[in-house]
């Protein structure tokens, strides 16, 4: 009976040591089976120094990720939150390019539309944001090829696809989001 105590105690710690490891370790992690049957409400916590965000299931940590947040002059203002909208497949409104109407080659890349006139037999296309989660006015966590975990967006956090997936899989309209240092 000790023996099977023992063994099983070790099946338990052998299955959380990878992601209490990861969590200290800044690697991207998501336990899935714990976010789905956890009890307790979902929240994310975001730490801006240490470029990470966290999501919770009641008290329980169930995911880990590495992040970029807002760049000098675009900070990502700290407080509390609630997610507003959630979009799969969201492109900004703000940033983006000019694209040729006839052949669909950027004309223009890096555009603020505020403040870059679009080239006559052009229209613009804002930036891919898979997976947003807004949560202060056009503020939002999404997916993106390049998350340098330094401030390095236009405000919004930026997140690798696989964990912007995992943490939009599980958040909900509602829920509380919590941007600290």
């Amino acid at each position: 009976m000790a023996a099977l105590l023992v063994l099983l105690l070790g099946v338990l710690v052998g299955s959380l040591w990878p992601n209490l490891a990861s969590a200290n370790s800044g690697a991207n992690w998501f336990d899935d089976e714990a976010a789905m049957n956890s009890s307790g409400s979902p929240s994310i916590r975001i730490n801006l120094s240490e470029q990470k965000a966290y999501f919770y299931k009641g008290s329980r940590l169930v995911g880990v990720s590495l992040i970029s947040s807002g760049k000098k002059g675009f900070s990502t203002r700290p407080g509390h939150f609630r997610v507003l909208a959630k979009n799969p497949n969201h492109r900004s409104s703000i940033y983006g390019s000019y694209v040729d109407n006839s052949t669909g080659r950027v004309v223009k890349a890096d555009v603020d539309t505020r403040k870059h006139r679009r080239p006559p037999g052009t229209h613009y296309r804002g930036a891919k944001m898979n997976h947003y989660i807004r949560f202060n006015g056009g503020i939002g966590l999404h997916a993106s090829g390049h998350v340098p975990r330094y401030p390095a967006s236009h405000g919004c956090v930026r997140m690798p696809p696989h964990m912007a997936s995992k943490f939009y899989q599980y958040a909900r309209v509602g829920m509380p989001v919590r941007v600290s240092y």
